[in-house]
């Protein structure tokens, strides 16, 4: 069976990824916001998930959304697969900062085939996480998801470890590159200042961090093993 063209993966991939930051993942993704996000006018994104609706690969409600049917949910998350194993390989292999892979991986993911990806899946150990600590779905399509606090909600003082970054910006995961702040990293949220528009955290060497807000609700944690 061939590969759906890269346009179909496409839209797949950010119907499945609209739908997983929604709270409830059967809403309807709406148009508008799908359009928005493949950067297509809206007439464009409603003719192709028409077409994905025909071939049964997402339910389309007119003036109102779409989500994935099991099909299309399962497709979508094998070429999340491609996508991700690709950026660790990029990362681990090839020796590129996490920072640029997103955009490489963007491209090989279409022209990857499933034989490929599991060997490079195999030879990385089959990792659960790639580089950012997005979940990687295995080969039949299952991904596990964990529903982790960010550095906005996690406790005050309580060790904890970044985990997963949501934001892939390149400037972004810059910025986080230069401040040691990545997945695995050990940290500690010391103050939160509202009228500041800052949190502090104490991370690596002991060093104190200061970021905004909106940057700290990107960077989700986990609870530390404790020392010792």
């Amino acid at each position: 069976m061939p590969l759906p063209s890269s346009t179909v993966e496409n839209y797949l991939k950010t119907i499945y990824k609209a739908q997983s930051a929604q709270r409830d993942r059967a809403r309807l993704v709406p148009m508008g916001h799908l359009a928005q996000a493949l950067g297509v006018v809206p007439g464009t994104a409603t003719t192709m998930i028409k077409a994905l609706a025909e071939s049964g690969l997402v339910d389309y409600e007119p003036y109102a959304g779409v989500r994935l049917t099991p099909s299309g949910e399962k497709l979508a998350a094998l070429v999340l697969r491609r996508h991700r194993l690709m950026e660790l390989f990029l990362v681990k292999v090839l020796g590129m900062s996490w920072a640029e892979v997103h955009d490489e991986a963007e491209r090989l993911e279409h022209a990857a085939s499933d034989k490929l990806i599991d060997r490079i899946d195999t030879m990385l150990g089959r990792p659960a996480t790639d580089p950012h600590g997005d979940p990687i779905p295995d080969s039949s399509g299952s991904v596990v998801t964990r529903d982790y606090p960010t550095l906005l909600t996690c406790p005050l003082g309580d060790r904890v470890v970044l985990t997963r970054v949501t934001d892939q910006d390149a400037t972004f995961l810059r910025f986080l590159e230069g401040n040691s702040l990545k997945p695995g990293q050990a940290l500690r949220v010391e103050t939160r200042d509202d009228a500041a528009d800052q949190v502090v955290v104490r991370g690596k060497s002991n060093r104190q961090i200061t970021i905004g807000m909106r940057a700290a609700a990107k960077l989700q944690v986990a609870p530390a093993k404790p020392e010792g």
